[in-house]
């Protein structure tokens, strides 16, 4: 613990390079913060994984980035929190943590037909948390859920706009607009940076929502209320870390980030 704790970094991790998308929002508000990014890229996706790995994997992330003196985490992955959150809680009890929720909500409150899309992974739709979402929300408007298999891991390898991420998108994408959604809500992290593109294929009178800018506000509330907010007396950092090769993640990572950056490889204990 330093004698400042408001200049400890923000510890934020995801499956692989989708979480950078929750990252970038939270660099926009909170201009101050130090931020370290765990890319678990070895073993991305999650959303094929059990959730009993799931848990080990974001227990073990969080530890070490405790390790790095964090003192905050954000889970930026829906299938993480879906299948993790409790128990990192419990394990980690005097821990703020901010965690990811699909945004239904302000797409219940944008809709015009009634009618909203949800786009995620199998894990995440079938998850406890997104459950309480279509019970709380399912009965005012109609909820059209997409598990989209195969879009994580073209993010995952830099292809936003290839012919094979726009036949997944289309494929994903048409049955909804089709039954009159009018709101597409990016369930997964991955997905913002394939918002262009559900964009274009969605058109203009279709919203698209992403629940990224609202994680990066509730995480200055939280960080406010504990009195841990950074004050900007100095210069802010981020530094990125993944258990699967440097190299590979590097490359995707300044492509996503848009910016050179240098990745560490997690310790063995970690990976």
């Amino acid at each position: 613990m330093t004698d400042n704790p408001s200049i400890q970094p923000v510890g934020v991790f995801d499956s692989g390079v989708g979480g950078l998308s929750v990252l970038r929002e939270i660099r926009r508000e909170l201009p101050y913060e130090n931020l370290i990014y765990v890319a678990d890229s070895a073993h991305a996706p999650y959303g094929d994984k059990t959730s009993q790995f799931i848990e080990a994997r974001s227990t073990a992330i969080s530890d070490f980035l405790l390790k790095q003196n964090a003192k905050t985490i954000v889970v930026a992955c829906n299938t993480a929190t879906g299948a993790a959150i409790a128990s990192l809680r419990a394990h980690f009890p005097a821990l703020p943590i901010v965690a990811m929720e699909p945004a239904v909500k302000p797409a219940v409150n944008h809709t015009r037909t009634g009618i909203i899309g949800v786009l995620a992974t199998q894990r995440t739709l079938a998850s406890h948390n997104f459950g309480k979402l279509f019970q709380r929300f399912g009965a005012e408007v109609k909820i059209l859920s997409q598990a989209c298999p195969g879009l994580v891991e073209q993010v995952e390898t830099g292809d936003l706009t290839g012919p094979k991420t726009r036949q997944l998108l289309e494929h994903y994408l048409l049955p909804l607009l089709q039954q009159g959604a009018d709101t597409i809500v990016l369930g997964c992290t991955h997905y913002p940076f394939l918002a262009a593109q559900i964009q274009a294929i969605a058109g203009p009178s279709v919203a698209v929502i992403d629940s990224s800018p609202a994680i990066a506000r509730q995480l200055k509330r939280r960080l406010s209320e504990v009195g841990l907010l950074a004050n900007g007396s100095l210069p802010s950092f981020e530094q990125f870390w993944s258990s699967g090769h440097a190299g590979q993640t590097c490359a995707v990572i300044c492509q996503l980030w848009q910016t050179q950056i240098e990745i560490n490889e997690l310790p063995k204990p970690w990976r």
